[in-house]
């Protein structure tokens, strides 16, 4: 098992890197400015490094007392399968106690993997998005 090491701050992340991370795992393109904004408005976040490259990292978008939302969970494909999603989500959960409930969004085709680590598909959920046609082209929003 190779050893790794939890971060929960962002004053030494390459963005670049974590951008390449998520096209690589594969969650799409990220650009690395837009990903130091999101992630710098977070609340609580978590990188996992193996040596000096980054393997897994996640973020809860948290208002300290009603709502978290953990996002942006992404595994480097060398280190899929080790558990270490379950550990970031673990992680973000823990850290986001005392909210009056904690939302993940999932892609299509991972909600299963959600459901085992306790949440539950909401009957009442909604969406705008910038990009309509892709989310529904995608499968995460219906006409």
């Amino acid at each position: 098992m190779v050893d790794l090491t939890w971060v929960t701050v962002q004053d030494e992340v390459d963005w670049q890197a974590l951008s390449e991370l998520y096209r690589i795992a594969p969650l799409g393109n990220k650009p690395a400015k837009n990903l130091e904004i999101v992630f710098s408005n977070s609340m609580y976040k978590c990188f996992v490094y193996a040596g000096d490259q980054l393997v897994g990292v996640g973020r809860a978008l948290a208002d300290g007392l009603d709502c978290s939302y953990i996002c942006d969970i992404a595994i480097h494909p060398e280190f899929q399968g080790i558990k270490l999603g379950k550990a970031i989500v673990d992680h973000l959960v823990e850290k986001s106690q005392g909210h009056k409930k904690i939302i993940l969004y999932a892609n299509p085709g991972k909600e299963g993997f959600y459901q085992k680590l306790g949440f539950h598909p909401m009957k009442t959920a909604m969406a705008i998005f910038a990009d309509h046609a892709q989310a529904v082209t995608s499968g995460i929003i219906a006409e």
